[in-house]
């Protein structure tokens, strides 16, 4: 697949018409041939599943580098695409109508781009088994790994309670899915579906989750398992060159927190 790395500059275009939660008007035509998602994009674990995607099935896509430290997922621009100022997000140029359509959260862009396509969704018959795993990822398994991630790597020491909180929900929830996957191949059915991608985004930090641990999916077989069959596919070697052309931000200084961690730093009265 041949991505394109651009600024979030050099991309923008005026949005004048927000019709609902996932239609964005453009003020512009495209031709059939130029249609293609834009993909809003940092390195981090929820972006990476929405790579895998486009990557497995074959979309035509741009990427557009979106710098969090340096807090470009706050600019007018991008919460235009995003008003909760998050990536992933993406702007299908050829979306339902024929209209520009923006989604975002990786759960739903997982969802609209398998839904689009046709493809990664599993048998009919597994519909609610794929809801309900998909949402026990995006409300469970990513956010206490986020936190878990984030206590024990980047607040000030001192907060036990903290870590030991959010480290150990983050096992009891790789705990939930080993014991699912005993005996199972994949996350849903009897096929690879966006469930197994959602888990893999995770996972694949799962050294940043597990901190100190030399293998964090030691106690984990069947997650462990699970994880190297999905890492082994050609498509994830692809996702993990996405934006590598791009020099992204890697110091963290008081740029970088104040850009991702605002609500630390409350507006002057």
């Amino acid at each position: 697949m041949h991505t394109l790395g651009v600024s979030l500059q050099s991309t923008q275009q005026a949005f004048s018409d927000v019709n609902a939660w996932i239609i964005v008007r453009a003020d512009r035509d495209l031709t059939k041939e130029a249609r293609m998602i834009r993909f809003y994009y940092h390195p981090t674990p929820n972006p990476a599943k929405v790579a895998l995607f486009l990557e497995e099935a074959g979309l035509p896509y741009e990427t557009v580098p979106v710098d969090t430290s340096k807090g470009e997922q706050h600019t007018r621009e991008f919460r235009a695409i995003n008003p909760n100022g998050k990536v992933p997000a993406i702007v299908d140029t050829d979306g339902p109508g024929g209209r520009e359509a923006r989604v975002f959260d990786s759960t739903a862009i997982l969802l609209y781009l398998g839904e689009k396509s046709g493809k990664f969704l599993g048998a009919p018959e597994d519909r609610p088994e794929l809801l309900s795993w998909l949402l026990f990822i995006a409300s469970g398994l990513g956010p206490f790994s986020g936190q878990s991630v984030h206590f024990q790597h980047v607040a000030p020491e001192g907060l036990d309670y903290a870590v030991n909180r959010y480290r150990r929900e983050a096992e009891r929830h790789y705990q939930v899915l080993n014991d699912h996957l005993a005996g199972r191949e994949f996350v849903v059915g009897s096929s690879y579906t966006i469930a197994d991608m959602s888990v893999w985004g995770w996972l694949d930090r799962a050294s940043r989750v597990m901190k100190g641990k030399d293998d964090p999916l030691e106690a984990f077989p069947n997650l462990k398992r699970h994880f190297q069959m999905v890492d082994a596919r050609p498509a994830v070697a692809r996702a993990r060159a996405v934006g590598k052309d791009h020099e992204f931000k890697r110091v963290a200084d008081e740029e970088s927190k104040r850009a991702l961690y605002p609500s630390n730093y409350p507006a002057a009265a």
